[in-house]
């Protein structure tokens, strides 16, 4: 039994192009779904707008300005030691409207610099393909991924981007969160995924299946891509884990809960196992759902496996069972009251973390990859420069202990952890910078104010030690 890490995890941390990168009209980039999404709260949801409207913000436009500090940021991520560094590869910085045939170069240099400084630090690059970056015009043109014609054009996105990064970029993913449209009655949900806009007599459901299988397929013609461009290539795929509960010790609660499970994260079954689990073909047929899914489709899937499983913990989630074993996520879920929440509702339970690392060996047999990981919060730049940010090193430390468990006593196979959010950056769910995640502070408001500099905080110094001791100084 091995007693801590092995001398080649990956500590760091990540990243989205979109909620950083600003320069959102620069050296040709085109338009993404996330330039049309307005400033929000937790109590206020990010607008989705059609066109861009002078009387409002759109946060994502200018990000924090990684665009022009990439290499002052990088070498802060040196400083603290990081062994990887994820972020994605903005779609519309290669394809601007995503249905060219050629790309555009000014993009393709810029992540060319981007991972040739990383490079220089010994920082491996970890790249997402899509991260909710879906070019607008294939969402006017072609009603996002509700179309089988947008799987020739990421498949396209994707042959580019490993022939020109195969020898940088090791490790990949293809779709960030994938599983998130599971959620089909929040639209920003399905949007950010599948850049689908439902009408009002639309079953939101059989869309987001549909949608979802053509992104599958996709995947697993990418992965195919990779391989045959460079066999060394670790392409994984990414879920939003969030470990389902049942309410009580009720055998409906629980069998409720372990179909909740299914539900939201039958993306892994296709994206390990090559095929869709019974269970869902079932349900398919039992909705007399008419999917669009062909021969050569299923014999893509099951050739275009995954080397390994990435995923975002933030959070689990408790439900009870009520009249229906069709979960659904928008009124299916309680209040756990055994776990704290965050400021914004997000449950706190580094145990669950540790739990679903066990449970994705158990069900999955694959590699894990911790690529997501952190606690949005309201911090504070004191007058000297400072963040004391306690609380943040606190919610990392009980994370990375339970982890830690989970590869010493029960041998899971972890890649690495990668927090969310290293650098202060703009919030996916609501706009906000004032939701900061990472070790880094950025001087800037939710509306774009301030003079962008970076400051360092207590965190900073807490990780950096972390990662030079390879974990063994927690505390």
């Amino acid at each position: 039994m091995q007693k801590s890490f092995n001398n080649n995890f990956l500590w760091g941390g990540a990243v989205a192009a979109h909620q950083l990168e600003g320069a959102y009209d620069k050296d040709g980039k085109g338009l993404s779904i996330a330039d049309f999404m307005t400033l929000g709260n937790k109590d206020q949801p990010r607008k989705i707008t059609k066109t861009i409207e002078s009387d409002k913000y759109y946060p994502n436009h200018v990000g924090n300005d990684f665009y022009h500090h990439y290499k002052e940021d990088v070498k802060l991520m040196s400083d603290m030691g990081f062994k990887a560094f994820r972020t994605s590869i903005a779609w519309t910085r290669i394809f601007p409207n995503g249905d060219e045939q050629t790309p555009n170069e000014a993009g393709l240099k810029f992540y060319d610099n981007l991972f040739d400084e990383l490079l220089k630090y010994n920082i491996q690059p970890v790249v997402t393909l899509s991260h909710f970056e879906m070019p607008i015009h294939l969402v006017n043109k072609y009603g996002g991924w509700s179309n089988r014609k947008v799987i020739d054009f990421f498949v396209r996105f994707a042959h580019v981007c490993f022939e020109r990064y195969h020898s940088k970029v090791k490790y990949w993913m293809t779709f960030n969160e994938i599983n998130n449209q599971t959620n089909y009655q929040s639209t920003l949900s399905v949007y950010e995924n599948s850049g689908i806009k439902f009408k009002p007599n639309d079953d939101r459901q059989k869309l987001m299946y549909q949608a979802a299988h053509y992104e599958l397929v996709a995947s697993a013609e990418a992965v195919q891509i990779g391989h045959a461009i460079d066999p060394s290539l670790q392409i994984g795929c990414m879920l939003a884990f969030c470990p389902i509960y049942p309410n009580s010790s009720k055998p409906e609660d629980v069998l409720f809960a372990q179909r909740a499970m299914d539900t939201r994260l039958y993306f892994g079954d296709v994206h390990v196992n090559g095929h869709y689990p019974n269970f869902l073909l079932s349900y398919f047929q039992k909705k007399q759902y008419d999917m669009d899914i062909t021969k050569n489709d299923l014999q893509i899937l099951e050739n275009g496996t995954v080397d390994y499983v990435a995923f975002s913990y933030y959070m689990s989630f408790s439900v009870k069972y009520t009249d229906h074993m069709d979960y659904r996520e928008y009124q299916d879920l309680v209040p756990n009251p055994n776990i704290k929440t965050n400021d914004w509702g997000w449950a706190i339970d580094p145990v669950g973390l540790r739990y679903s690392l066990n449970w994705m060996t158990s069900r999955w047999h694959k590699p894990l990859f911790i690529v997501e990981n952190g606690v949005g919060a309201y911090d504070e730049l004191t007058p000297d420069l400072k963040v004391h940010d306690t609380y943040r090193i606190e919610y990392l430390r009980n994370h990375i202990r339970e982890m830690k468990k989970a590869v010493v006593e029960d041998e899971v196979d972890l890649i690495g952890y990668l927090p969310w959010g290293c650098i202060d950056l703009v919030s996916a769910s609501t706009g906000e910078m004032k939701k900061r995640y990472g070790f880094i502070y950025v001087d800037a408001d939710d509306y774009g104010n301030g003079s962008y500099k970076r400051y360092p905080k207590d965190s900073f110094y807490w990780y950096k030690n972390v990662i030079a001791t390879n974990g063994n100084e927690i505390d």
